[in-house]
């Protein structure tokens, strides 16, 4: 993939994140792809599991936003760099849901293929 159809990728992928548009996202990864995240609780393999882990995630927190401050694109890796706020209303792995804010400073590294 080139450097622009790339951008236009992670694009895609922003807007279908801030929407929680879980089918839009899914139309993004590949079957087989392979996910790193602590959110996710390790490693997630395959696109039904990764799209499970956001709607998971969305169901606890709801109000949840990713401001991004910086995308970088280099050859076929992007690294995002933001703030991941929210509030978790819904509960998480079993936990009763807090009622508190969050602020978390996020990186999201990608290899595109």
């Amino acid at each position: 993939m080139t450097r622009e159809e790339i951008a236009v990728l992670i694009d895609r992928w922003q807007h279908a994140r801030d929407r929680h548009d879980v089918a839009a996202l899914a139309d993004l990864y590949a079957q087989d792809c392979v996910v790193d995240s602590p959110l996710g609780a390790g490693t997630v393999r395959g696109r039904d599991n990764n799209v499970r882990v956001y709607r998971t995630f969305w169901e606890a927190f709801p109000d949840s936003t990713l401001a991004v401050d910086q995308v970088l694109i280099d050859g076929d890796r992007v690294v995002e760099i933001g703030t991941l706020t929210g509030t978790d209303t819904g509960g998480l792995m079993g936990m009763e849901p807090s009622g508190k804010p969050f602020v978390i400073p996020i990186v999201w590294f990608f290899k595109v293929a």
